[in-house]
């Protein structure tokens, strides 16, 4: 499992790279494209890289004839999305009771939850396809205002679904489909169709190019907080709390637009550079870092707000461990595993692993077995100094065969 993810991510990150880079490549270069009075409708922008100068031609609808090569820029979505794809599988579906189901929310069994998972991706592509072909599509602004608010309410349901960790990755997920959809269901289709004109000696209509630049744009504007929600896997401190999720999600989104907003006009001209959007950007973000802060136990004690209690769920299904077990944990794991940390440095549960109770203990049991009994990673640089005789008796309770 952790090699296969850990392939599945290298893949998921390298196809991620060429596709953002080029989108934004393309995006630049829109941006900084001159009239060229040798196009009747289309642009010229000059660059130098590599030791080299290129001339850039842009033809709104296409050119008179084609030429005999053409690049297709399409593989880098299909492969992004593709690896995310089985990456969601194969850590969220695969280990569901791990990463995914949280009891407290709603009970669910693995293939339930995975069920859920894939349907709400595939719906929420239709939903969003729909809004962009209804009328609101003739307003840019009010179909990504309405876009916007759409992904936000999705991102509160699936945390009556899921677990925080698992709403947060399946807003990602959702927002990313949004985007691959676009290029695989509206741009490549609609660049198909202005080629068969052209072979078939037919002026293309301009209203593809039209249809293909306008889910262009929403890509590029959705492009960070797609990367953020990924990324945010790895940081409890975003999705301990699934409550303020969605207040999380609207504030990245409103950073991470007004950002690349910044770029898509200083590449157009320099001198209208709307820096007010960093102001925003970071006012945005520090409202999060405050939002996600007192979400938190231990940073609610930081900002001086009163302790907030956290249930311990029963785990159906699941024995509590034996008591020599318990103690093993709690004098090695639990003074950073709690919903307050009295390690200095740590104010929330690392991963948001909780281990101070016999059966937060048996819920985290695979973890357990992998990071402190396969791996030794735990505790980290063994700093509690788990003995050896202590990690074969939780190898023991956990099953592992001896060797």
């Amino acid at each position: 499992m952790e090699w296969g993810s850990m392939l599945l991510r290298w893949l998921h990150v390298i196809t991620a790279i060429a596709w953002i880079g080029s989108s934004f490549f393309f995006m630049h270069l829109d941006a900084s494209l001159r009239p060229d009075p040798g196009i009747k409708a289309g642009g010229s922008a000059w660059q130098v890289h590599g030791g080299g100068f290129y001339e850039m031609r842009k033809y709104f609808v296409a050119p008179a004839t084609l030429p005999a090569e053409i690049t297709w820029h399409k593989w880098q979505s299909y492969w992004t999305w593709i690896s995310g794809f089985f990456l969601l599988v194969w850590v969220y579906y695969a280990q569901a009771t791990l990463y995914l189901i949280d009891p407290s929310v709603m009970t669910l069994t693995t293939a339930q939850a995975s069920l859920i998972g894939l349907a709400s991706l595939a719906l929420g592509w239709v939903v969003y396809d729909q809004l962009c072909k209804s009328p609101l599509g003739r307003n840019d602004t009010t179909l990504a205002l309405v876009g916007f608010g759409y992904v936000v309410l999705t991102s509160w349901v699936y945390t009556q679904v899921f677990s925080g960790r698992g709403a947060m990755i399946h807003t990602g997920a959702l927002m990313a489909t949004m985007m691959t959809g676009n290029v695989a269901m509206v741009i490549m289709p609609n660049q198909r169709k202005v080629i068969a004109m052209l072979e078939r000696g037919e002026t293309p209509d301009p209203k593809y190019g039209k249809m293909a630049k306008q889910r262009s744009s929403h890509n590029n504007y959705i492009t960070l907080p797609v990367l953020f929600m990924m990324l945010s896997n790895h940081y409890p401190v975003f999705w301990a709390n699934s409550a303020v999720i969605p207040a999380i999600v609207f504030l990245v989104i409103v950073a991470g637009a007004l950002i690349r907003h910044f770029y898509n006009v200083r590449h157009a001209d320099h001198a209208k550079s709307p820096w007010w959007t960093w102001a925003v950007a970071a006012a945005a973000m520090m409202i999060a870092f405050y939002v996600s802060m007192a979400a938190s136990p231990g940073g609610r004690e930081r900002l001086g707000l009163a302790p907030r209690e956290v249930p311990d769920v029963a785990i159906a299904g699941l024995a509590n461990p034996p008591a020599h077990v318990v103690d093993i944990i709690s004098s090695r794991c639990s003074m950073c595993h709690a919903p307050e940390p009295v390690w200095d440095g740590i104010q929330i549960a690392p991963k948001g692993v909780m281990l101070d109770t016999p059966r937060r203990i048996a819920k985290e049991a695979e973890a357990i077995r992998m990071w402190s009994v396969l791996t030794h990673a735990m505790p980290p640089n063994n700093l509690t100094e788990m003995t050896a005789a202590e990690r074969r008796q939780l190898a023991e309770w956990l099953g592992v065969p001896k060797g």
